[in-house]
This record gives structure tokens, C-alpha cells and sequence, in this order.
């Protein structure tokens, strides 16, 4: 897998995403229950994603992709099979990541040469990566999501536990935008393939991973003073919050009562 610059649970809305669905101040830590039940869609999304095409179908599936892609980022299916191509994940993390402290940014010559400049240092610091950064990877249809979270967490040199993170598609839907979380084991060009060219129809999405219980001993101390400090900064936020909204409601009410008491009888 090459990169360069350019939950399996159901779904959930986009309303949902800061309050149920991912890291906010409420859910840092945390998760609402999700629904037991899901959809029929959803069901048989996951069985039409699980049933292998033939060779025949990949080929006449690749045909057709390549026949929509306007940017030269086509598929190549080799003889035995497997096929390239390239994938956009969206890079949307709340919470900082650890990094070296004191490394220079990878380059060309580090990518190729596969220099793991992490190694070269102990130390570390945690910064926030740009929300909403795009990577543009190039993938085989038998790279798994878990490569995929790797390669990306290689690329930007974070040293945090890969299991952290985790890999959503994005879709449209009935209006609304629906994330489901994508299984380790999952091949993300498979899914491109079928959904098409169109990043409207279907994208990738790297976030933190929150199913299951949280793993204390994944976290190193300064990852927890770090969430303490964030959890400080948005409970002061919400306190803020709540005190400006009832400072309105205080004042509206002063206001209504000198107007009646300068109203006669």
C-alpha cells in the first residue's frame, strides 16, 4: 500500500455522530447503547458485501468503474485476480494523537526506503491532526481495513495503539448521511469497487475507535492527563454554555417585568 497527500454495527445519522456515535465531551469515553435491531437494509448490505463476485463480474465491475472515473485513478486487475486502485479516507479525529517529538516529517526517500523514523526517539508529544485532512491511498483489493489503519497511522508517524482507530464508510441515504463502522478485516477497495467512483455515494472515514469496553492499559499517561485536560476544557465549554443561555432567559424576563410594571392599573 502507497500513500501520498492529494459499528460491523449498523448505521448511524449524521445528527447522531456528536452526541451517540463518536468522541464528543459526553462520549469521550463512553457510548450510548446502540439499537439491537437493525435494519433490514443493513442486513442485506453486509450479505451482499460477504458473497464472492467471480472473475468474470470483478472484471465487468472494474470495466464499468473505470468507464466513471474521470481523474486517471482507475483499477488494474492483475492475472490472478487481485486488482489496484486508490481510495480517499477522510481524516475527522477528536482527540490528539502521540507523535516523536523532534522528528521531521517522512519523506520520499524515508517511504521507500520503509525508515520507521518513531524508532529513532523515546520521546513523544500529542498534537491534533487537521480535521478533515484527505489521504489518498493506493490499495489492492486483499488490503484489509486494519493495513489500511496502519498505513495511515505510519504515514503521519502517530505511535498510538492501531486499535484506537477505526474505519467508516460514509454514505448517502434517503437525504441523510449514514457511518458504519467497517470490520479489521474488510477490503475498503472491494467496497469502492461496488459502490462506484463517486466519493458521494460511498467514503472512507478515519475515527476513534470506541466499541466494547476501553482498554485503561493502551493508554499511556500522558494520553490520560491529556483526556483530563480535554475533559476540563469542555466541561468549562458546556458550563459556559449553560450559564450564557440562562443569562438570556434572565435578562428576557427582567425585561417583560419592567414593561408591565410601567403599564398602568
Amino acid at each position: 500500500m502507497t500513500v501520498d497527500g492529494s459499528m460491523s454495527s449498523g448505521y448511524c445519522s449524521l445528527e447522531e455522530e456528536l452526541e451517540d456515535c463518536f468522541f464528543t465531551a459526553k462520549t469521550t469515553f463512553f457510548k450510548s447503547v446502540q439499537s439491537k435491531h437493525p435494519s433490514k437494509n443493513v442486513c442485506k448490505l453486509a450479505e451482499e458485501t460477504r458473497r464472492p463476485p467471480t472473475l468474470q463480474e470483478i472484471k465487468q465491475k472494474i470495466d464499468s468503474y473505470n468507464s466513471r472515473e474521470k481523474n486517471c485513478l482507475g483499477m488494474k486487475l492483475s492475472e490472478d485476480g487481485t486488482y489496484t486502485g486508490f481510495i480517499k479516507v477522510h481524516l475527522k479525529l477528536r482527540r490528539p494523537v502521540t507523535v516523536p517529538a523532534g522528528i521531521r516529517p517522512q519523506s520520499i526517500y524515508d517511504a521507500i526506503k520503509e525508515v520507521n523514523l518513531a524508532a529513532t526517539t523515546d520521546k513523544r508529544t500529542s498534537f491534533y491532526l487537521p480535521l478533515d485532512a484527505i489521504k489518498q491511498l493506493h490499495i489492492s483489493s486483499t488490503t484489509t481495513v486494519s493495513e489500511v489503519i496502519q498505513g495511515l497511522l505510519k504515514k503521519f508517524m502517530v505511535v498510538d495503539n492501531p486499535q484506537k482507530f477505526a474505519l467508516f464508510k460514509r454514505i448517502h441515504k434517503d437525504g441523510q448521511v449514514l457511518f458504519q463502522k467497517l470490520s479489521i478485516a474488510d477490503c475498503p477497495l472491494y467496497l469502492r469497487l461496488l459502490a462506484g467512483p463517486d466519493t458521494d455515494v460511498l467514503s472512507f472515514v478515519l475515527k476513534e475507535n470506541e466499541t466494547g469496553e476501553v482498554e485503561w492499559d493502551a493508554f499511556s499517561i500522558p494520553e490520560l492527563q491529556n483526556f483530563l485536560t480535554i475533559l476540563e476544557k469542555e466541561e468549562q465549554d458546556k458550563i459556559q454554555q449553560v450559564q450564557k443561555k440562562y443569562d438570556k432567559f434572565r435578562q428576557k424576563l427582567e425585561e417583560a417585568l419592567r414593561e408591565t410594571q410601567g403599564k398602568p392599573g
